[in-house]
């Protein structure tokens, strides 16, 4: 999984899709271009309150950390080390958390050059929730997207992929497990292929750019891109 994705549904309405109680205080907006570090909305579970609507920021900072300055290479983390790596290990085992989503980007490279950028997405347009890990840092919950292998057509994009979580599998991703490990199978096909492989333009190579616009289908010459069997 590369650096971006979006997430652009209210806090209202996040609260009421994942049952949980709202604490950003209207700290969220909609943003169709999350890059490393940028706050975004993370679901979790508070042992007084039950499942919460946090601000996280894009990147890990484990708690022992002495500054933030590596939060931006610790953005993902890979399901087959999640539960044996230093940095990652303790939050996996006591603090999973969710990461909605609208989608995720992925860049594919054309064969005459440059790259196309493509943007995952429900067809039906409904939330993703992407398996996360959180810790706090000072007063900042920091967090990482977990990633696994790529399944299906997503391969053709990239070999790596978010654990996506369909909604039968939210509860327990956040509630205590004595085998976590048994949490991180990725979906199934059947679900996958509920997924779009959108063509998007290239202006959300910028992470100064936002809007909707940066979500909207373009047309792609086939000749040009790799995997077009999958990516049209």
């Amino acid at each position: 999984m590369c650096g971006r994705y979006a997430t652009t549904r209210s806090a209202g309405d996040l609260s009421a899709v994942f049952e949980s109680y709202d604490d950003t205080d209207g700290r969220l907006g909609p943003d169709h271009n999350v890059a490393p570090t940028d706050p975004v909305p993370v679901v979790r579970v508070d042992p007084e309150q039950g499942r919460v609507l946090s601000v996280g920021r894009w990147g890990l900072v484990p708690h022992s950390a002495k500054s933030a300055g590596g939060a931006a290479r610790m953005i993902n983390a890979r399901a087959e080390t999640v539960a044996t790596s230093r940095a990652y290990a303790v939050p996996f085992a006591r603090r999973r958390c969710l990461v909605p989503a609208d989608g995720w980007y992925e860049w594919v490279r054309r064969a005459g050059g440059g790259k196309q950028p493509y943007f995952m997405t429900p067809r039906d347009g409904s939330v993703l929730a992407l398996a996360g890990i959180w810790s706090r840092w000072e007063t900042s919950l920091t967090f990482s997207v977990l990633t696994t292998a790529a399944v299906g057509e997503l391969a053709e994009v990239h070999d790596r992929m978010p654990l996506l979580l369909p909604a039968d599998r939210w509860a327990d991703w956040l509630a205590p497990a004595d085998d976590p490990a048994a949490l991180l199978a990725a979906p199934s096909p059947q679900w996958l292929a509920g997924l779009e492989i959108r063509p998007v333009g290239p202006a959300v190579g910028n992470v100064r750019n936002n809007g909707p616009d940066l979500v909207a289908r373009v047309p792609v010459d086939r000749e040009r891109s790799h995997g077009e069997s999958a990516l049209f």
